[in-house]
């Protein structure tokens, strides 16, 4: 009989207390309570289902950390939905978002200084990010463009482009300069999502922050090209009842252990998403 893991529900219902809160507050319509109640129920199954390969019932502390930064990205999609049909509150959307992004910094330090890193919790962050980081796209799109989505929309579109091309699903080595993209998307989309410099300047922080992660991307598909799996062609040859048995070459590609690595023995199905985000 599968069981219920105490800590997504638990995040589930703080997503819907929060949501509470802004409707109680600074006002939510239709459309924005079922974004955030959609958001939390995805979340909310998606951890169930993690957590039940790894065959844990618990979240680690880091988890936990990255749970809190989920909900604060739930609100905010609530706000940036709302927005759609009228004024969005930025005095309550620029301090949350800020928030969540900087308590991104602090799960990472959390796994590791606990030892409890693992590949759920990696991943669990990484989604928590491209999520956010497509919400603010979608919040600046009227001010700045229509063509700022593509910096919310290009992880994904990576992910997509894994399914049709099987290299593109090789693992990336570790790149230092792919954290500093990543942080930076988050902060330079915020600054043009508070709304405090001029048109242009805002502009150029967006196409700065997509010059960066087109950069980026290309990097790691040049990679994941060069280095794609393939299988010589064996040659044909007598065999005898002494001769060894021919073996395949096997290109191996190095592996990579992700931002928080798994620090126990239990194997997830490998997932292969671009990092920046």
């Amino acid at each position: 009989m599968s069981r219920v893991r105490t800590g997504p529900v638990l995040g589930l219902t703080a997503q819907s207390v929060l949501l509470a809160g802004l409707a109680a507050t600074v006002g939510l319509d239709v459309a924005g309570w079922l974004a955030g109640l959609g958001y939390g129920v995805v979340t909310c199954v998606a951890l169930q289902r993690g957590l039940r390969r790894r065959g844990v019932d618990r979240l680690g502390p880091a988890d936990r950390v990255t749970l809190t930064r989920g909900v604060l990205v739930g609100g905010v999609t609530a706000l940036v939905v709302t927005g759609f049909s009228g004024p969005t509150p930025l005095s309550v959307l620029v301090p949350m978002t800020a928030v969540a992004l900087a308590l991104d910094a602090v799960d990472g330090w959390v796994a590791r200084r606990t030892g409890t890193a693992s590949t759920l919790g990696a991943r669990f962050d990484m989604e928590v990010d491209a999520f956010l980081i497509l919400v603010l796209s979608v919040q600046v799109a009227p001010v700045v463009g229509p063509w700022v989505l593509a910096i919310g929309g290009l992880r994904y579109a990576f992910v997509a482009a894994g399914w049709l091309l099987p290299w593109m699903r090789g693992t990336l080595p570790p790149r230092f300069w792919r954290k500093v993209v990543a942080a930076t998307q988050g902060v330079l989309l915020l600054v043009v999502a508070a709304d405090v410099l001029a048109r242009p300047v805002t502009a150029v922080l967006a196409a700065v922050a997509l010059a960066l992660l087109v950069e980026s991307f290309g990097h790691d598909v040049g990679w994941l090209w060069w280095h794609r799996s393939f299988r010589p062609a064996r040659a044909v040859a007598p065999t005898t009842a002494t001769s060894a048995p021919l073996v395949p070459a096997v290109v191996a590609l190095p592996s990579v252990s992700s931002v928080r690595p798994r620090a126990d023995p239990v194997t997830d199905r490998q997932f292969v998403a671009h990092q920046p985000v």
